[in-house]
């Protein structure tokens, strides 16, 4: 891991304020347009999922953080919500309409964005796409050359939860939760997380649950009625983790089915430290933010920036809850970020 001045800046920048930013809220108006004054690479304008989940303002946050960092001004819209694509279709158009210096898009869907890419595509500036890919065919279709993408290897997050639940139950019965069926992300985890405990343990139910920590608790709560003998649950999002969480206590069963789950949101984190969750593999959506932002003043300024960046994730238990929740939104742990190194 990178010790560099600027990576351990990255890990304290949510404390510098971000009073010089333009910031549109996810439901705010679309009338201010101070960001977009012509000046190139210091305009980005940013369109993120629904702020109405934790991981997206911890995203904001970071967004926001770097721009501060780095003497952008950055614009950021959101989603009503996390399955609003029109929604956040229609914001990334209107902004597309601006003069902004780059992009930094995180679609809901792989394609729900194609028309505001066509009108970016004819300006010829860096899209930068983070957390959740764009669909390479409807990337094409609107003639959009993708600068980088920046966001976490969720086939990882899901086998390294894998191990976890193995390290916690040894064997026995599982359940797994996913997201939204059919989802890319949802589907990676699930892969990860199947194929890690393949032959150690026994995934006897797997369900779709939208992302949605009631859809979850109703699901579980039915899972567990009909298998008795089940030890634990992967969940694909925190949310979900924790409708299970409440699933699981309300049978009377904590401490004895383990949930592990994918995120590293605030309350994730939390439901940790008290025992409610296992574990959590913590993404960095802090950190994917700052780095969106990075990769926009790195390719403004002509770097060579790579196809792809990984974040980092790390595994969260009781043993290390408390390190995370003190350094929340942010980091908890150093890690390497490439993309500052090639800002001049």
């Amino acid at each position: 891991m990178l010790s560099s001045p600027r990576v351990r800046r990255t890990l304290t920048a949510v404390a510098a304020g971000t009073a010089t930013l333009t910031l549109l809220a996810a439901c705010g108006g679309g009338d201010d347009t101070s960001a977009a004054d012509g000046e190139g690479a210091s305009t980005v304008a940013a369109v993120i999922k629904g702020l109405d989940n934790p991981f997206f303002q911890a995203m904001e946050d970071g967004i926001n953080a770097a721009a501060d960092e780095q003497g952008v001004d950055v614009t950021v819209q959101a989603a009503q919500s996390i399955t609003d694509t029109t929604g956040q279709a229609d914001r990334l158009t209107a902004l597309a309409q601006q003069d902004f210096g780059c992009y930094v898009v995180n679609p809901i869907s792989g394609s729900n964005l194609v028309q505001g890419l066509a009108q970016i595509a004819r300006q010829d500036v860096p899209i930068v796409n983070i957390d959740s890919p764009v669909d390479a065919d409807a990337a094409e279709e609107a003639g959009a050359d993708i600068t980088t993408y920046i966001g976490t290897d969720n086939s990882d997050a899901g086998a390294q939860a894998g191990q976890q639940m193995i390290d916690a139950v040894g064997s026995g019965q599982v359940a797994v939760i996913g997201g939204i069926a059919g989802d890319v992300t949802s589907g990676a985890r699930v892969d990860g997380f199947t194929g890690a405990v393949d032959g150690t343990l026994d995934v006897v139910q797997t369900v779709a649950a939208d992302w949605e920590r009631q859809k979850a608790l109703t699901a579980a709560t039915d899972i567990l009625a009909a298998n008795p003998d089940l030890v634990g649950f992967f969940a694909a999002n925190d949310d979900m983790g924790l409708g299970i969480a409440r699933a699981v206590a309300n049978a009377g069963r904590t401490g004895e089915v383990a949930v592990i789950s994918v995120d590293g949101n605030e309350e994730a984190l939390q439901a940790v430290a008290d025992g409610e969750l296992t574990a959590t593999v913590a993404q960095y959506p802090y950190a994917i933010g700052q780095m969106g932002v990075e990769a926009c003043v790195a390719a403004t300024q002509g770097a060579d920036l790579p196809a792809e960046v990984t974040a980092p994730v790390a595994v969260v238990t009781t043993e290390n809850a408390a390190d995370a929740l003190a350094a929340f939104p942010a980091p908890f742990e150093e890690f390497e970020d490439p993309l500052a190194d090639l800002i001049q």
